[in-house]
């Protein structure tokens, strides 16, 4: 759709309706909302996400934009597709663009939401509701979109090349997805020199940039003991030993969180602990046996931990106040992704003129009538760090203003005229970074 149809004035869009009768009652099937809608459409939650047919989807849309090329590429199994468009740019040399996105979504409980995840039902308001509407099949489309109305509606041709990934498994780590095509040959021969990844909306009239994600780690605690009688006082038995560590952590948390409420640290500058599970007692067919202690207890916790944290230390709480071997305790920790770069740094991408592309977006949202937030660290984890981790400089970004955050969320849903803008301001920053010139930079 042209750009100045987007943005027509009510009054024009009216006068448009009397001078075409014949669209009256008859909305129309091919636009760059009911494109977005048919995306939504397709079922792409865990744990049988359709990945092949999302990515049919999105080849048969990039098909209508002549200079693309399509690649499809298998790391793992046929039923795990990540696709890869390219716009090739007049000077080759130049390192490229990556806009990246993923193909699938978290699971969504029908039972709690107004419409159904998966129905795509845009509302009289405009609201449109789906798994995906945020997270992130937004900026899936509004990638191409932006693209196809650069290329055939304002004829502009990129200076450097510009790369759009849709990845497969991000909900779920991204090791089959992303973690994959970083190590590849493949993406060494795309000479990626700046990537876009997912963001989160705002709530506020500037739209949120981030520059860094937490990691994630997830550690099991395990305490042992005599099992005995409910009545007796025992020393050091499982549940006990569990307690105590459940305490000591609490505190630990708190102590991180006070830091939030006064105001001294944003939530993503904090390492959080949060437990997620606890399994003990012994059951019965009437849920569990009362009158006996267990010999055995079991939680669980997501640790979140900036990249300017330091790794030893909370290891050696774990081992010396959480779990320490003395109080019949072990831990296992499995750690999902590293606060370092493959140089050692933190994996952080800079906000400032010693990150040539940083003004250049900064310059580019600000064109398409744009603000940008104080730069953040991302309280969750994305794709964006694998990334981090070769070394490129790299954004989460998703142009969602003045709207509430749902990702995950029961009822998620993106309001039409918001998503309609995110292209526009996609546009600017697609032209902004394509046609930057400095071709030395690069972490």
């Amino acid at each position: 759709m042209p750009k100045h149809n987007r943005c027509l004035p009510l009054a024009a869009v009216i006068l448009l309706l009397i001078l075409q009768p014949s669209a009256i009652g008859h909305p129309p099937t091919n636009t760059p909302i009911t494109r977005f809608q048919n995306y939504l459409r397709i079922y792409t939650a865990h744990p049988n996400p359709d990945y092949n047919t999302a990515v049919n989807y999105l080849t048969s849309f990039a098909r209508t934009i002549p200079t693309l090329q399509i690649q499809t590429l298998h790391f793992t199994t046929p039923d795990k597709p990540l696709l890869l468009l390219t716009w090739p740019g007049s000077n080759p040399s130049l390192p490229s663009v990556l806009l990246n996105s993923h193909l699938d979504s978290v699971p969504a409980e029908s039972s709690k939401w107004l419409h159904e995840p998966f129905e795509a039902h845009i509302s009289p308001d405009g609201e449109i509701y789906a798994r995906g509407a945020q997270d992130d099949k937004c900026i899936g489309m509004q990638y191409l979109e932006a693209i196809k109305e650069l290329e055939i509606n304002f004829h502009y041709s990129p200076t450097r090349t510009v790369h759009i990934c849709y990845v497969p498994e991000e909900e779920v780590g991204g090791f089959d997805g992303m973690a994959r095509l970083v190590k590849s040959e493949e993406f060494k021969k795309l000479k990626v020199g700046f990537v876009l990844d997912e963001g989160q909306a705002s709530t506020t009239d500037q739209f949120r940039i981030f520059y860094a994600d937490r990691s994630p780690w997830h550690v099991v605690i395990k305490a042992t003991g005599e099992p005995g009688h409910g009545s007796r006082m025992y020393d050091n038995s499982a549940m006990e030993n569990m307690m105590k560590s459940i305490e000591v952590i609490t505190k630990f948390r708190e102590n991180q969180f006070d830091l939030v409420k006064a105001g001294l640290a944003a939530p993503s500058e904090v390492i959080s602990v949060n437990p997620v599970f606890l399994k003990a007692g012994i059951p019965s067919p009437t849920g569990f046996v009362m009158n006996m202690q267990p010999s055995e207890a079991e939680a669980g916790f997501d640790i979140r931990q900036p990249p300017t944290a330091d790794p030893d230390l909370i290891r050696n709480r774990i081992a010396e106040e959480w779990a320490p071997e003395w109080r019949n305790m072990t831990y296992e920790i499995t750690e999902k992704g590293t606060l370092k770069d493959f140089m050692g740094r933190p994996l952080m991408t800079a906000t400032n003129d010693s990150n040539p592309w940083w003004p250049i977006f900064k310059q580019a949202v600000e064109a398409a009538g744009g603000k940008l937030a104080k730069p953040e660290i991302l309280t969750s984890t994305t794709d964006a760090r694998f990334m981090r981790q070769m070394g490129i400089p790299t954004f989460g970004f998703s142009p969602m203003k003045n709207t509430p955050i749902l990702l995950h969320d029961h009822n998620e849903h993106l309001k039409d005229s918001v998503y309609l803008e995110g292209i526009q301001v996609y546009e600017s920053i697609i032209r902004s970074l394509s046609s930057f010139d400095n071709a030395s930079f690069r972490y």
